[in-house]
This record gives C-alpha cells, sequence and structure tokens, in this order.
C-alpha cells in the first residue's frame, strides 16, 4: 500500500485551543504583575480581582441575555484576559467603580456588542481604559509611590489598599507621585533634558522602577515568543519605531526631548508592544502588515506623549492602529501560493 506523503506548502500543527492561548497569555503577566505588588504594594492584586469578577459577571450576563450557553464562552478565558490587562494597566490606587466601569464596559460594549471574541474591531482592554481615562482623568493619573523611592514604612497596607479603593480617603493623595512619563509631559519647568533625566530633579519619578517593571513585561514577551503565541513582528515594529522616532528627536533637540531609553524602560511600553498591540483579532495578519501596524503605534504613542494631552499613548495608538489595520491587511496580504508577481504590466499569472 503506497504511502500518502504530505508536502509543502501544508503543514501539520498540534490543535491549540483558544482557550489554552488565553490562559498561557495571563500566564505570561504573572512576573510583572510580581514586580507591580512588590513596588507598588496591594492595589494591582485587589484591582486584579475585582476586575476578574466584573469581566466574568458581565460576560455571563450578556451570554444569558442572548441565549448563548455561560460556561461554554467562559471556558475560553477570554472576558479573564481583559480584566487581567485592564487590571495591570489602571493605577494601584483608583476607586473600585473605576475599574468596574473600565471592564465593564470592555466586555458588554467593545466585545459582546459586536458578536463576541473575534468580532470586535478595537482591543476591548484598551477601549475600557480609553474610556476612563478620559472620564476620570484624576484618579487615572494617580500613582502610588514605588517602595525603593519612598522611605521605610510609608507604603500602603493591605488595610490602607482596600480603603483607597473601596473609599478613596483623601489622604491617599499623600502617598501618590509623577510617573516619569508625568515629568516628561511637565518637563517645561525644568531648564534641561539634563536636568530631567536625574532622578533627583523629579520626586517621585520612580525610574528604577518602571525600568523593572517593563523588564518583567520584557521576559512575558519573550515566554510568548517562545511558545510561538505571539511572532515578533508587531512588537519588534513597536518597539524600533518608538527607539527610532525618540533618538531622530533627541538628536535635533536634547534639551527638550526624552532620549529612546527613556521612552522604551518608562510607561507602558513593553506591556503595551507585547500584550496589547499583538492581539490576534484586532491587529494585522500578514506579517508585512503587522511591520506596518507597529510601527504607526509606535509613531504614535511618541506623537502623544510628546505632543498629547495624556502622559503615555499605548491606548489611542493601539485604537487607531486598529482602525487602519483592515486596509493594512488589504494591500499588505501576501502571494497566494501558486501564483506570482507581475511582471513588466502583466497581471498575475498561475504556476503551471
Amino acid at each position: 500500500m503506497a504511502l500518502l506523503r504530505i508536502t509543502s506548502p501544508h503543514t501539520q500543527r498540534a490543535g491549540r485551543r483558544t482557550s489554552w492561548v488565553m490562559l498561557m497569555v495571563i500566564l505570561a503577566t504573572i512576573p510583572g504583575i510580581a514586580v507591580q505588588s512588590w513596588l507598588f504594594g496591594w492595589g494591582t492584586l485587589i484591582n486584579l480581582a475585582i476586575a476578574a469578577i466584573t469581566a466574568l459577571f458581565s460576560e455571563a450576563a450578556v451570554l444569558t441575555m442572548r441565549r448563548r450557553s455561560v460556561a461554554f464562552y467562559l471556558k475560553d478565558y477570554s472576558a479573564l484576559l481583559t480584566a487581567v490587562l485592564l487590571g495591570i494597566a489602571l493605577p494601584p490606587s483608583v476607586p473600585w467603580w473605576v475599574t468596574v466601569t473600565a471592564v465593564a464596559f470592555a466586555v458588554i460594549f467593545a466585545k459582546q456588542l459586536y458578536g463576541g471574541l473575534g468580532n470586535n474591531p478595537f482591543n476591548p482592554a484598551m477601549v475600557g481604559y480609553a474610556i476612563v481615562l478620559v472620564s476620570f482623568p484624576v484618579p487615572m493619573t494617580q500613582w502610588v509611590g514605588a517602595s525603593d523611592m519612598v522611605s521605610s514604612g510609608s507604603m500602603l497596607s493591605l488595610s490602607q489598599s482596600l480603603q483607597a479603593i473601596f473609599h478613596h480617603l483623601p489622604s491617599i493623595d499623600s502617598y501618590t507621585m509623577a510617573t516619569p512619563l508625568d515629568g516628561f509631559k511637565h518637563k517645561d519647568s525644568l531648564s534641561s533634558t539634563a536636568a530631567f533625566n536625574s532622578i533627583a530633579s523629579l520626586k517621585g519619578a520612580n525610574l528604577n522602577s518602571w525600568l523593572f517593571i517593563n523588564g518583567a513585561y520584557l521576559l512575558g514577551g519573550l515566554i510568548l515568543l517562545a511558545l510561538r503565541i505571539i511572532t515578533w513582528h508587531t512588537p519588534v515594529a513597536v518597539l524600533s519605531s518608538l527607539s527610532v522616532i525618540s533618538g531622530v528627536f533627541y538628536l535635533i533637540d536634547p534639551n527638550h526631548a526624552a532620549t529612546p531609553w527613556f521612552h522604551l524602560t518608562t510607561g507602558a511600553a513593553m506591556f503595551g508592544a507585547f500584550f496589547i498591540s499583538t492581539d490576534p483579532v484586532t491587529s494585522c495578519t500578514s506579517n508585512r502588515g503587522k511591520l506596518v501596524y507597529g510601527t504607526g503605534i509606535g509613531i504614535l504613542i511618541y506623537v502623544i506623549r510628546t505632543w498629547g494631552g495624556y502622559p503615555d499613548g499605548i491606548a489611542f495608538g493601539v485604537l487607531l492602529m486598529n482602525f487602519a489595520a483592515p486596509l493594512i491587511d488589504y494591500y499588505t496580504q501576501p502571494r497566494t501560493y501558486g501564483h506570482k508577481k507581475a511582471k513588466k504590466g502583466l497581471t498575475i499569472k498561475e504556476d503551471n
């Protein structure tokens, strides 16, 4: 009996369920969550718990109204992943109702309203984040000081964190400090970038703390690459374009522009590059498209950080490129197997 041999372009791969992919992405965030909790206290973990409960409840409620199987759809972990990404992105001392609003809006309006997973044109987590950032700018820009930049014993305890989140005590404001991107946004009050780059020049800038945080999410991103859950194209394009454009402006005017290293190691640079921009539903599908898509996000991040009204530009950069993703895919789709590129004005023809 002759054996059937399968040759290229066909490949055989073990099937990967959506639930497994979502779970691996959640697990890859653990290094970053651990570092954030170490530096900023219990707030991040509390936010994650609130976000997870809200996401599962919102998903179940909408699925019930749509007469869909709640157990079947909750098992894909997509709602839980949205909750985790939002819980990470929100400030550790943000009031509980901000977290509930962000997660509920993300799941109900940015995901289920379009038909559920696979049908949403915009990243649900970033939609929820953008909504609360625009609606509640004050609590969304208050971050507690990191442990390596404040005196011993001044970090919020578990009970203080719970009081800050559920009661939003005014006294908690004394624990909040400027992030590096907040300082960069108000850099005009400083005489030079040299002064800005000095940790002592900005009380609570926590440059070293954000370096550790970005390093932890870089580690998580490398895990996703090793598991082949994401490809290198989008994150490399995001970080490369952000580095290039920030480097160009730094060379032109070093007294007012921050270095590429600053842009890569502060804010949500690594988290956005590996965990947000690589969303398979709302990003581009072709490899060339991913490079264009990621490049656009990196440029928009710099533009918003430098000239926009918000300290960081991850959410708006991703959402704006979500608009462009279908058009980018249309013009960067790969050549169909069995066809070759047109030459000298001829149309594409099939190989014999």
